[in-house]
């Protein structure tokens, strides 16, 4: 790294590596007052970023227009998404009547498994399956009663959104290179080499990380469908496959948000205790699976975080900016590790 001699190029140096500093600060607390409206961003830019390079390798291969091969993905993938609502909406509309038009005597069942039929005595007041079933309905329809407008106003955002981000992924897929050209504009020219070169350790890592959780999707709703469909036989084990996919995007939440929806079907369904302990081990094998033996395969040393690490990133992300901040935890470590890398390296030229 060449230096300039004197303290004219040190301040120089030191004014400029200032400047930098206070533009990330600033771009942080911005990035934090509008976390709320960040989530459409960030999927299409993900989803463009792992299909870019297919957009151009088409348009290379061909040599036709690269708009062409854009369209054409961002088709299939409407179509895709369009019909797995076809497929799991019903489903799931269906399933959620049936629990909603008897939530009491579905809790109390839900109990019955847990408690039996008769009375317990829990902190010196006597319940059992029904009360319970009878507090819960009670105490729903009055959290309900007070949350209908924003609720409401959820269902609407998250419509709009979703519809959102597929318009963002069309203008990200068509214009992916002038996109990026402009974010690295916006590095000061100081900097630009050493952007440069920590970008061309990064993008390999982060590419191979999106691709590898792509991966851990598919595989993870595969294995679901199998345990869930085909070997415990519960109802709309597809919907909780796909679900359970899904949801392995957002790290620890996810896993065990899924885990306890299809365990709420499958005890709601299960005719003995010895079904709950069937879906238990198939629970503890998906997560062992994933965890020890797929997640690490594809993934690769490469895109490999400390476990302690990677707890800490994915409580202060969803801390400070939600589900966006769970979702870019081990990417902002990623980048993180890669520039402090290149950093020292130039310190030790």
């Amino acid at each position: 790294m060449t230096r300039k001699a004197g303290p004219l190029g040190d301040s120089q140096e030191l004014r400029a590596s200032a400047t930098v500093v206070v533009v990330i600060v600033a771009l942080a607390i911005f990035v934090y007052l509008i976390h709320d409206i960040l989530l459409p961003f960030v999927f299409a830019g993900i989803l463009a970023y792992v299909l870019t390079p297919l957009v151009d390798w088409c348009a290379r291969r061909t040599r036709k227009p690269r708009w062409l091969f854009a369209s054409a993905v961002l088709l299939v993938l409407v179509i895709a998404a369009a019909a797995a609502g076809y497929i799991g909406i019903p489903a799931f509309t269906q399933e959620v009547m049936q629990v909603g038009g008897d939530l009491k005597g579905t809790v109390s069942a839900f109990m019955q498994k847990f408690i039996g039929s008769g009375t317990v005595t829990l902190l010196g007041e006597q319940i059992n399956a029904d009360r319970i079933g009878a507090s819960v309905e009670s105490g729903l329809h009055n959290w309900l009663g007070g949350k209908v407008f924003t609720l409401a106003a959820l269902s609407f955002a998250t419509m709009f959104g979703f519809i959102l981000a597929w318009v963002l992924l069309g203008y990200l897929l068509f214009d992916a290179r002038k996109i990026s050209e402009g974010l690295f504009w916006l590095v000061p020219p100081h900097h630009r080499p050493f952007v440069r070169r920590v970008w061309r350790d990064l993008n390999p890592i982060l590419r191979r990380y999106f691709v590898g959780v792509a991966l851990v999707v598919l595989y993870a709703s595969v294995v679901a469908y199998i345990g869930l469909g085909l070997i415990l036989h519960i109802h709309h084990a597809a919907l909780l496959a796909v679900l359970t996919g899904v949801l392995e995007v957002i790290p620890i939440v996810g896993p065990a948000a899924s885990a306890i929806i299809a365990g709420l079907v499958a005890v709601q369904e299960a005719k003995s205790s010895w079904n709950i302990l069937a879906y238990v081990a198939y629970a503890i094998v998906l997560r062992i699976s994933i965890d020890e033996f797929f997640g690490p395969i594809v993934l690769g040393k490469a895109a490999y975080v400390r476990p302690a690490l990677v707890i800490f990133c994915f409580l202060a992300g969803g801390l400070l900016f939600g589900i966006v901040g769970v979702v870019l935890a081990i990417p902002v470590a990623l980048t993180i590790k890669t520039s402090l890398q290149e950093l020292y390296k130039e310190e030790n030229r």
